[in-house]
């Protein structure tokens, strides 16, 4: 538990130490904001700040510091160094300085800034590429959540049409009305889940492996897993750490804040927020699986169920939300069990649904459509919604293979992560400020996707060794086109 305490004051730290200098770097000031100068009554809204930081937190968060920190603490734990420097140094850096200047150009997207600091090209294959990374996981959280659904009450497909019917209204209207409504109630009790959990923790006071244990690959050691610490454990622990999803949800709030000041709290400060919520999951993760932890949360039918059989290892038999929902129902009783449903359902379908409005916004800024106009709006969403039924169709009928394109999935956030930053940095050295601030973990995440793409079984399956050369050498590169075109 020294791990967990010390991880946890150091995010606190983080915040209120290198927040601060990511503020000073960038430097907010009083100038109008996009939510005033160009407010509509539908994208551009102004909202309470406590408000924005709520939906902001849950636009990143969802089940991704949840299922991703369970899964990377099987890693051993280094999970515990990765989420407190990842989320310090890369993951609310990013956060804030791609929020801020998101704000800075009148709310635009992620898309629309990398064809300004890195050119056409690179817009035009961003605007591609998020859309698709937004369809999917809009299309994603349909099907999951109405299978957990069914299960409580009703019909699979009824669960469906209505997530789906949900998906519509929150792309289409006014982001007071559902979303600045719906979300923040969402959040707390999110929030609420973990402080719960957290408590407990402190209570019980269990054994639980230390950094000074050892930072091997302690899921190979124990657990059989298969993949390599490095670069899977950077990809697997994404949001909680570093996500390049976050950068596509960040401007539907840049559109809502009245002032640029507010910017430190809600974007810094939502990724430090998504960090706690990823260690104390982290910490969850290594109590079941390294501690016997699942032992003492298990019924004794489900433990003998387990040793009965041998096919699966323990991390196959007990996967992220079935662990979820033991840990919080064992431990938090009835109100855990609920949590926990809310944990799993309504926040990836809250997730989703942003993606479909993202995915909205992506278009209508690519072709310049006014989005006044409820007509408007529709004709843009239309084809999102094509193409999201579509990929629902087929993971329907193909269930085990939408898994497999998720791992491209989440290969593809840390990819636009390593882009983002590096987005970032153009700017900071155009404006003659510390680019230091995101060029180093942008030199980092650069190696950890490309390294990742050389290494995976899904993808070219190269040699670990020879992978490692190849992504060092590639992004050696990386860094000397930026300094060379820095210096003309």
């Amino acid at each position: 538990m020294i791990t967990f305490f010390i991880s946890l004051i150091a995010l606190i730290i983080g915040y209120m130490v290198w927040g601060r200098v990511a503020e000073r770097v960038f430097g907010p000031d009083d100038r109008v904001t996009p939510a005033i100068a160009k407010a509509d009554g539908i994208d551009y809204i102004v909202l309470p700040g406590w408000r924005i930081f709520m939906i902001q937190f849950l636009n990143i968060a969802g089940t991704g510091p949840i299922f991703g920190a369970i899964m990377g603490a099987w890693f051993g734990p280094s999970a515990y160094l990765w989420i407190v420097f990842g989320c310090i140094f890369g993951g609310a850096v990013h956060d804030y300085i791609s929020g801020m200047l998101s704000l800075r150009h009148d709310g635009c997207g992620q898309a629309e800034l990398t064809g300004m600091y890195l050119g056409g090209a690179a817009r035009s294959t961003m605007v591609v590429f998020t859309m698709l990374m937004m369809v999917l996981v809009g299309a994603f959280f349909v099907y999951c959540p109405a299978i957990i659904l069914s299960g409580i009450w009703g019909d699979k497909m009824m669960w469906v049409v209505l997530i789906f019917i949900y998906y519509v209204a929150t792309t289409m209207m006014p982001i007071d009305k559902i979303i600045g409504r719906i979300y923040p109630a969402f959040a707390l009790s999110m929030l609420f889940m973990v402080v719960a959990l957290g408590i407990v923790l402190v209570i019980k006071q269990p054994v639980l492996p230390e950094v000074w244990d050892g930072l091997g690959n302690w899921g190979a050691e124990r657990l059989g897993l298969s993949q390599p610490l490095f670069p899977a454990l950077f990809v697997t622990i994404a949001c909680g750490a570093v996500s390049g999803f976050h950068a596509t949800q960040s401007p539907m709030m840049a559109r809502c804040m009245k002032s640029e000041r507010q910017g430190r709290a809600i974007f810094y400060g939502a990724m430090i927020t998504e960090g706690v919520v990823a260690l104390v999951w982290a910490t969850l993760s290594n109590y079941f699986f390294f501690s016997g932890g699942w032992r003492e949360v298990c019924s004794p039918e489900v433990i003998a169920a387990f040793e009965g059989q041998t096919a699966r290892s323990l991390i196959q038999y007990f996967d992220a939300p079935t662990v979820v929902n033991i840990i919080c129902s064992g431990w938090l009783g009835i109100a855990g069990s609920i949590l926990a449903l809310l944990g799993v359902v309504a926040a990836p379908i809250t997730t989703g649904g942003s993606s479909f409005r993202a995915a909205r916004l992506i278009l209508a800024e690519a072709f310049g459509f006014n989005q006044t106009s409820a007509r408007s709006r529709l004709l843009l969403s239309l084809p999102v919604f094509a193409v999201g039924i579509a990929l629902l169709m087929w993971q329907i009928g193909n269930p085990s293979g939408f898994s497999t394109v998720w791992q491209y999935v989440a290969w593809g956030t840390q990819a636009m992560a390593a882009v983002t930053l590096w987005v970032c940095t153009v700017y900071l050295s155009q404006e003659g400020k510390c680019y230091w601030l995101t060029l180093l973990p942008a030199i980092f995440m650069t190696m950890v996707v490309i390294d990742f793409f050389l290494v995976s079984p899904t993808t070219l399956s190269l040699n670990y060794n020879l992978s490692l050369v190849i992504s060092a050498l590639l992004t050696i590169a990386a860094i000397c086109v930026f300094f060379i075109k820095r210096r003309k």
